[in-house]
């Protein structure tokens, strides 16, 4: 990308794609193109199309998606396919037809299969059933990431995709029902401190092991591959280091201050017992992540202050 390039980043309200902005201004990139739901409903295809037909964005960075925790996927599985398989399409589509440069995809881990050896290498994509508790996302994701390696293939597209794993960081969602497992305890936590809660009771058991990667560090990667790859095959995004759902919690409440009981509720889905992304091909490409997971949940805790204030 030229510093002038014109680059159109969707979902730049979002966790990942406001610091996917904030990493191309940081970079110096001047031109950049957003706008708000209101603005431009993505779902809506003739919306999209008319949008590129008028700005000719020459880079798309694609993070705009539907995306919430079990409880969420699993009440709303329709909704999580639909939306998430419209915005993608319509984007994807609208981005071949007005001959832009190149389109970064983002993805999610859960492409996955829920049985995958790990750590889990992009090679792995499609070799066995996924986990049901999101099954739905996962399939619109892996849905995107096809259509940009059909596009490739059959018209010489150059459309790459990349799958993060946990995320987590500045912007994020800390929805009490809708949130992934990082914000919602930190959530839970702050909100059980200031109530001055004797205990917290978190879902499962706590053995499900987790990786996590702080989202300035993944919109660094997007513009490091934006400039530096080229390829069919997704790249993951990701640590290469794990954490058990149970000691994750107690560093959550240790940075949060809550000094009362952590209890388990065992009747409550675990998930996938666990997922690690195999790291090797962004290492190779000469990237690695800077953040370590104390000093990104001490940043997002600030982050959630700020906002809840």
């Amino acid at each position: 990308m030229d510093i002038n390039s014109k680059i159109f980043v969707a979902g730049h309200r979002g966790m990942v794609g406001s610091a996917i902005v904030r990493e191309l201004q940081r970079q110096g990139y001047k031109n950049l193109v957003t706008r708000t739901h209101s603005e431009l409903d993505l779902t809506n295809q003739q919306a999209v199309d008319r949008f590129f037909e008028e700005e000719k964005p020459e880079y798309v960075f694609l993070a705009a998606a539907k995306v919430g925790g079990i409880w969420a996927n699993s009440q709303s599985p329709a909704d999580f396919m639909y939306q998430n398989m419209m915005m993608e399409m319509n984007v994807i589509h609208a981005a071949w037809q007005n001959n832009v440069t190149k389109l970064l995809f983002l993805g999610s881990s859960c492409i996955y299969p829920r049985m995958a050896p790990q750590p889990i290498s992009e090679s792995c994509l499609l070799t066995s059933s996924l986990e049901q508790t999101n099954e739905a996302y996962a399939l619109a994701k892996i849905s995107g990431l096809k259509y940009c390696e059909y596009l490739n293939r059959q018209y010489a597209t150059d459309y790459i995709s990349l799958m993060p794993t946990n995320l987590y960081g500045p912007n994020d969602n800390y929805h009490p029902e809708d949130s992934h497992v990082l914000p919602a305890l930190i959530r839970r936590f702050h909100e059980a401190k200031e109530a001055g809660a004797e205990s917290v009771v978190c879902w499962g058991d706590g053995s499900p092991l987790r990786e996590f990667l702080y989202v300035d560090d993944l919109a660094n990667l997007c513009v490091f591959l934006m400039n530096n790859y080229s390829g069919n095959e997704t790249v993951n995004a990701g640590t290469g280091k794990e954490i058990s759902i149970k000691a994750l919690t107690e560093l959550v409440a240790d940075i949060v201050g809550f000094k009362g009981r952590i209890e388990w509720d065992d009747s409550k889905p675990n998930g996938t017992p666990r997922k690690l992304l195999d790291v090797s091909k962004a290492k190779s490409l000469g990237w690695t992540y800077t953040t370590s997971l104390k000093d990104g949940i001490v940043k997002a805790y600030q982050d959630f202050q700020s906002r809840s204030r």
